[in-house]
């Protein structure tokens, strides 16, 4: 028997898909641009400036997005759930976030991209991130980049290959090894965000915008591991274990829901029946 093809809370369009193109080149030219750009251009003689340049160019970049791929067909019952798992993960996310980087929003993010799709876990990662800001006081200019990012992460997870054949053990293995991978390069890219505020004068892992490219990656190579390898490992092997544990239950749960939303199924009204008239 054909295993039923798995619904999509949001069918990405060529609008939607140009519009997360777009972001997404602008997100790498935003995080990467210190081994983009030369030591003699402007964007390096204004090191201080540039995050902020990128981050509020990106604020409006991924509401256009979200704006074009709602377009696309995020429905009342979508938005309903999108509420739901953005509130839910913005719950999780203080829990734990002092110590280690154990942070277990990360594990429902995979699961609810891979159920749901890549469009509904672009904008799902996004609103999650912006509603735990707020819920925790985090607002900075970190914040476009950390929304970016975890569109990113929730996004992969739904293109990951067999949404509608792979089951059981192996679709969980799967997810284990995304998130455990996915965990370290979001830890990777929100380092890119941060490490060009540092000055190159208080530490020689910092960027230096005088340097050459080879030069900079080796320090920023040095400041993953002083800063942010024992985070990235906590945040990857919780990920992990909750996706082990908990993922065969969630799965389940997500897919029943979406199930019963019928995401795909078209409205249609029926016409109202003849009244016979009176005699």
């Amino acid at each position: 028997m054909n295993p039923q093809r798995q619904a999509r809370a949001v069918r990405l369009g060529p609008r939607s898909l140009a519009a997360l193109v777009l972001v997404s080149a602008v997100g790498v030219a935003g995080f990467g641009w210190p081994f983009l750009a030369p030591p003699t251009s402007q964007l390096s003689a204004h090191a201080q400036d540039a995050p902020w340049l990128f981050a509020g160019l990106l604020v409006l970049l991924v509401a256009v997005v979200a704006a074009a791929i709602s377009e696309s067909g995020l429905g009342p019952k979508a938005v309903a759930m999108l509420g739901v798992l953005a509130a839910t993960g913005a719950a999780l996310r203080p829990i734990g976030a002092g110590t280690a980087g154990i942070e277990p929003m990360f594990f429902l993010m995979v699961l609810s991209g891979r159920v749901l799709g890549p469009g509904f876990g672009f904008v799902l990662g996004s609103v999650t991130m912006f509603a735990s800001a707020l819920l925790t006081g985090g607002v900075g200019p970190w914040l476009p980049f950390q929304m970016l990012a975890m569109g990113w992460f929730a996004m992969g997870a739904g293109l990951l290959p067999g949404p509608d054949r792979l089951r059981g053990r192996a679709e969980l293995i799967l997810l284990a090894a995304y998130g455990f991978l996915a965990a370290f390069a979001y830890g990777t890219v929100m380092n890119m965000a941060g490490w060009p505020f540092m000055s190159a004068l208080a530490s020689n892992v910092a960027f230096d915008p005088q340097a050459a490219v080879p030069a900079n990656l080796a320090r920023f190579l040095a400041y993953c591991l002083a800063t942010s390898l024992g985070w990235d490992l906590g945040r990857a092997v919780v990920t992990v274990v909750l996706t082990l544990t908990l993922g065969p239950a969630v799965l389940r749960a997500l897919r029943r829901a979406t199930r019963r939303a019928a995401f795909e199924t078209p409205v249609t009204f029926d016409a109202p029946s003849a009244v016979k008239p009176p005699t």
